[in-house]
Formats: C-alpha cells, structure tokens, sequence
C-alpha cells in the first residue's frame, strides 16, 4: 500500500488506498480525504487574476468506495471579481460528491483585518489523544491527534490539533487547503457524545468559510455537536493553523439509533 492518501493513475484519476477509511466501515472512505482531492481539483482550476477560495460546500451524495475515483473541475460561473467554480467526486458512474466554491479576487485589506478570536496552545504543548473504542482505524491512524481540550475519548465539545501522517497524493506536498480540509470533516468525530456502537451521527454535507489560506502542518479543530429532536443535527467548527482562527466549518447531521440503519 502507498504511504498515502491516493495513488494517481492519471487523467483526473486516483486509487483510494487503505488510508481513507472511515470509522464506520473499511470498505467506505472517511470524507476528509475526499473533500481534499475535491479541493486539490478546485485550486487547479486557473484564475483569470489572483483570487482565494472564500467559501466551499461539499455534498455529500453517498459513500465514497475505498477503491478508483474519478475528478474533474471547472469554472460555472465566471467573473472579475467573484466566480463559482464546480468539482464533481466519482466512483465508476456513480458521482458520490459535489463542491461548489466561490472564488474571490484578492485585494489588500491588511489594513482593515480583524482579529480571529483566541488562538489555540500550540500542537507541541498537548500530548496524543486516542479515539473512541468501537470506531476502526484507516484514516484515524493516518492522522496524527493532539487534544487541547476535552478529546476524541471524551463525549462533547472538543478542541484538537490533527496533521496527517500521509500526503493527500502520493509524491505530492499537500496545499494548505488540501490540509485543512482534510480535517474539517471530522468536527462532528471530535465532538461527538454518542457512543458510535450504538449511535450513527454521519453528514450529509460540509461547509467551510475561508477568511486566509492556512500554514503548517497542523490544523486545529474547535468543535461542538448539537443535536435536535428529530434526528438532525449540527456539528460546527473554528479552524486554526499556528498563527490563529482562520475559517469556520458547518455539518449537517443525520443522527440516529444504529439499529434503525443508516442510509
């Protein structure tokens, strides 16, 4: 198996390896990943003039194979100051997600900038902290996961920093936003009080407003769960890299007994 994420074949295409898979099943990816290579597909689509991505949205249509995927990506509607780019996810013929992104031309507003909140202690202040028993490993071992407060073992909100072990691609650095993302996902696993033996808490979407690409290697997650009375729910997040807050990430949950089943 390649240290890696994904093994590219060439042509928008790439072998999912063990790395990817998610808690709940082997054969199924964790949608960090795949929301990454989403994001990897969007930052190269070319701009006209310099922009950053302000805001992504990936959907979640069904469970990502750990097996060959398909990517592509482009511009749906064009500007000169705003644009929104397209990214489709596919296994076979099955498309299993979709993101939307805007696209924003930059400016200097350094002037103006505000600050982000409170920073995070930083990743090599904090030990390594497990996860939960009854999830499996894949991509929750190609992670590393330090917990700043409460952590992926205790139930509630949670603030952790993660990096990855594995590049997103083999033989490539992954971006900042490659990194990012590929944590954003795991807010409502960070954050969980559901015991996931007997709970399916799983989302159908992640939403990510960006206000600066981050730096480093590490990310941080401040995350809370919520959940409704009727089965919905919603797990939000404050992104961090070393230098402070920099986005914040949205989930919407299903939330329900596992014996009811999951789809």
């Amino acid at each position: 198996m390649a240290d890696a994420f994904y093994v590219p074949l060439g042509e928008g295409r790439f072998s999912a390896t063990a790395h990817t898979a998610g808690p709940w099943s082997s054969e199924s990816q964790h949608f960090g990943p795949p929301s990454a290579l989403l994001v990897r597909a969007l930052e190269s689509v070319e701009p006209a003039h310099p922009a950053e991505l302000a805001r992504v949205t990936v959907e979640i249509l069904g469970p990502a194979p750990v097996a060959e995927l398909t990517v592509r990506a482009g511009v749906e509607r064009p500007g000169r100051s705003v644009e929104l780019l397209r990214a489709e996810l596919a296994s076979a013929e099955r498309v299993v997600a979709r993101a939307s992104a805007w696209r924003v031309a930059t400016s200097d507003t350094a002037e103006i900038a505000t600050d982000g909140g409170p920073m995070l202690p930083a990743p090599d202040s904090v030990t390594e902290s497990p996860w939960p028993e009854g999830w499996q490993s894949g991509y929750l071992d190609a992670m590393e996961w330090r917990a700043v407060r409460g952590g992926m073992d205790v139930p509630g909100p949670a603030a952790v920093w993660a990096r990855q072990r594995v590049p997103l691609v083999d033989g490539e650095e992954p971006s900042g936003l490659q990194r990012l993302f590929a944590v954003a996902d795991s807010g409502n696993g960070v954050s969980n009080f559901l015991d996931p033996r007997q709970w399916w808490f799983i989302n159908s979407e992640l939403t990510v407003h960006l206000r600066r690409v981050p730096s480093g290697e590490w990310i941080g997650l401040d995350a809370v769960t919520l959940v409704g009375r009727h089965g919905t729910g919603t797990a939000t997040s404050i992104l961090h890299d070393a230098s402070g807050p920099l986005a914040t990430g949205a989930q919407a949950l299903m939330v329900r007994p596992r014996q009811a089943g999951g789809g």
